[in-house]
């Protein structure tokens, strides 16, 4: 079964507007995993819009599944990370400014970039995952990174998928046969929803993971937390 690891930062961002402590990240994260979920997934920022760095210090002393740290692997972010020791880090390619990630890594062009922060990470027997979008050079680059597994960007994938859902899995399925062969782990995320994730998860192989965040909790708007994780973990058999 593909693991679920819910991201949380709408949550956070729910926080925010309003000032104070309502809704509690602590408790949502608390709450999600005893909805069955298998992880919590947070993407701090360099401006804490949403999930601050104290939020991360404080979700590595509640969450009891798996703790999966997003972001761009900054001197600030590092030193985070570091510190909390979360059972993975993502690393994401984007700016300061980003308003949500819109692409992979080049692991060509940063291919000895990432190596540096990986070997760091795993001093620290921290897993990683670099973010990547479905194209064979840059899975074959991701490689020689030494980094545990990739993550899939999906976001192509959500956008073709009601059109033509057979063209939008393609390079998916291909990615997914080569990460794998090549001995790395497969996560996969960004707009995969309650719509989408069903024919993703049954045509790519060997998916350890998908982290959800932004539909998962809209879509808990209308139906509640739990019944929407319950959702999402049956279509993920």
């Amino acid at each position: 079964m593909t693991r679920l690891s819910v991201n949380i930062n709408k949550i956070a961002t729910l926080r925010n507007a309003r000032g104070g402590n309502i809704p509690d990240v602590l408790l949502a994260a608390k709450r999600i995993e005893s909805y069955g979920a298998q992880g919590i997934t947070v993407h701090p920022r360099p401006d804490e819009r949403h999930i601050r760095y104290d939020d991360v210090k404080a979700l590595k002393n509640v969450v009891k599944t798996e703790l999966n740290v997003e972001g761009n692997p900054t001197k600030e972010f590092l030193d985070l990370v570091l510190n909390v020791k979360p059972h993975q880090v993502t690393l994401v390619p984007d700016a300061e400014d980003q308003l949500t990630s819109n692409h992979g890594w080049d692991t060509i062009k940063h291919k000895d970039y990432l190596k540096e922060i990986i070997k760091e990470l795993k001093k620290h027997n921290i897993r990683t995952s670099i973010f990547i979008d479905p194209v064979p050079e840059q899975i074959e680059n991701a490689v020689a990174t030494n980094t545990d597994r990739i993550e899939l960007y999906t976001e192509y994938y959500a956008k073709k998928f009601d059109n033509n859902p057979d063209e939008a899995i393609s390079s998916y399925i291909k990615s997914a046969h080569q990460a794998f062969d090549s001995g790395l782990g497969i996560n996969a995320g960004h707009d995969l929803n309650l719509g989408n994730i069903q024919y993703f998860a049954q045509n790519v192989a060997h998916l350890n993971e998908v982290s959800i965040g932004h539909a998962l909790i809209a879509e808990s708007l209308y139906e509640g937390l739990p019944k929407v994780i319950d959702k999402y973990l049956k279509l993920l058999q």
